[in-house]
């Protein structure tokens, strides 16, 4: 979900072509979520196994990731690790949230609505520890580096991307800008043909590149400013933020009192959270990150993967095995020499 920036960042649309040879490093968890909500059948169920077991994440991780690399991309995925406490309350709205969506899903199902079935049925995502595992191996078997974070995975890539060991942070949360990243990649996991909602029609979606200083220049205020706007809108760790406070009106109020003591202070009457201001400011200024991760990208181990796809998930074996051959010739041209 993440904060509401959307109509104050500078973006710019690019081809995944200016991506390439470059190291991004993508929140995971939101990566893995954009599979689990797209990649379903048209009734909205996700692909599973004969065992029940869903498979939409592994199959976006294995052959959307085939694609970045295709065009040259050089992916790392920073997985979360502890969520701050003062996030408990937007993780149980959240999975309230999502049991609604599965009801509502199974009602419309029943009365053979399919179209708005789906819609529900893409916000009815669950990811489990065993998801997350696996999703782990398969990467790990592809060869492509996984860092851990101690905290929030956006957290962590923008700590990398602040100290330039990837080229940006890629996400489709604006959180990341208020971590500090320096630049921001949004669309690279859903490029290509989308579906407008309630049409037949659909539209080309292509990445957009957010670099934080011209955000900050455009709206004339500080990166400490620009933070404490986010929290005033709402963040994942306080979702109401300011009550009636949009985005514009919360430009308008940092830009006026300037410090965050000060910008606390005019909203304090308003403020709709438990959890300190300041706390959260401190959160985003300071997140917690490691610096003990590796970024070497290892050579395929085929056997794991098709252990993972086919023998535990009854993936195709000659789609798999096409895909397989993809990354060897890949190897092969020297086009990804880099990466393995």
């Amino acid at each position: 979900m993440g904060v509401n920036l959307r109509d104050l960042v500078v973006k710019k649309e690019i081809s995944v072509n200016e991506l390439s040879g470059k190291v991004l490093a993508f929140d995971a968890f939101n990566t893995i979520y954009q599979f689990l909500s797209a990649i379903r059948q048209p009734d909205g169920t996700p692909l599973m196994d004969s065992n029940g077991n869903i498979t939409s994440h592994l199959s976006g991780l294995f052959y959307r990731t085939i694609n970045l690399l295709e065009q040259g991309i050089k992916p790392i995925f920073v997985f979360d690790g502890e969520k701050p406490q003062f996030k408990s309350e937007t993780v149980e709205q959240r999975s309230k949230q999502k049991e609604e969506a599965e009801k509502k899903w199974k009602e419309l199902l029943e009365e053979g609505r399919l179209d708005e079935a789906r819609k529900y049925a893409q916000a009815a995502n669950f990811l489990t520890s065993d998801m997350l595992e696996e999703s782990k191996q398969l990467l790990n078997a592809m060869g492509l580096p996984v860092v851990q974070a101690p905290s929030e995975g956006e957290a962590q890539a923008a700590c990398m991307a602040k100290e330039g060991r990837v080229y940006a942070s890629a996400s489709q949360d604006y959180d990341a800008l208020l971590f500090g990243s320096p630049l921001l990649i949004r669309n690279l996991s859903i490029t290509g043909k989308k579906k407008i909602p309630g049409t037949n029609q659909y539209k080309e979606v292509l990445p957009e590149k957010i670099i934080l200083e011209e955000t900050l220049q455009s709206l004339a205020i500080s990166y400490e400013q620009f933070v404490c706007l986010g929290i005033i809108i709402g963040t994942d760790y306080a979702p109401k933020g300011a009550a009636g406070i949009g985005p514009r009106k919360a430009l308008e109020i940092v830009r006026i009192y300037k410090t965050l003591e000060n910008i606390e202070k005019a909203i304090r009457d308003k403020w709709e959270s438990d959890i300190s201001f300041t706390d959260i400011y401190e959160f985003f200024v300071n997140p917690p990150c490691t610096s003990d991760y590796s970024l070497d990208f290892k050579p395929l181990n085929e056997e794991k993967i098709k252990e993972i796809l086919i023998e535990r998930h009854e993936f195709s074996s000659e789609r798999v095995e096409k895909t397989l051959e993809k990354i060897k010739e890949l190897r092969k041209k020297g086009s990804q020499k880099t990466l393995f």
